[in-house]
């Protein structure tokens, strides 16, 4: 039995010392590349993005409480870095044509499919699971934008062009 207790003191006292290193928060709410400068962000669409995707893939988490406790905040920081290489909306004004466009195509995709907002996240995040209207706002939003940047650069453009 006191082996046991002396691994138990011994988890506490690692997770306490966890507690001073913490990592950085994504709260800079920088939105000066936001997709908004490049292209009509409808206040309906805004409002979808906002509550269902900003919190992985804007400059702007809304961290919930346990977001406070190690080891749980390096996964969530781990999980919104990763988020935000795959899209950040308020960069995306610095991506490449090209990018751009692949970047709408697979979020059409993807809402189309159910896999965003992901799973893990709407489990805690209710609010964030998208409505059928909602995903067909997106969609029709996404396309449109997307249809606008093939109408400005023709398929025969290389910017648009697919590896091979």
């Amino acid at each position: 039995m006191k082996i046991v207790k002396k691994i138990l003191i011994g988890l506490l006292l690692v997770l306490v010392v966890l507690q001073a290193f913490r990592p950085a928060k994504n709260t800079s709410a920088d939105t000066t590349n936001d997709i908004s400068k490049s292209y009509p962000v409808p206040e309906e669409v805004k409002t979808i993005l906002t509550k269902s995707c900003f919190d992985c893939h804007s400059n702007n988490t809304v961290y919930p409480w346990y977001a406070e406790i190690q080891p749980v905040a390096w996964w969530l920081n781990d999980h919104v870095k990763e988020g935000k290489r795959e899209i950040n909306f308020n960069e995306f004004s610095t991506y490449r044509i090209g990018r751009q466009y692949k970047k709408l195509e697979e979020c059409l995709k993807l809402v189309k499919e159910n896999e965003m907002p992901l799973e893990s996240y709407t489990i805690i995040h209710k609010n964030a699971v998208l409505s059928d209207t909602e995903k067909q706002t997106l969609s029709t939003w996404f396309t449109s934008v997307r249809d606008s940047i093939k109408a400005k650069y023709p398929a025969d453009s290389l910017i648009l062009k697919k590896k091979k």
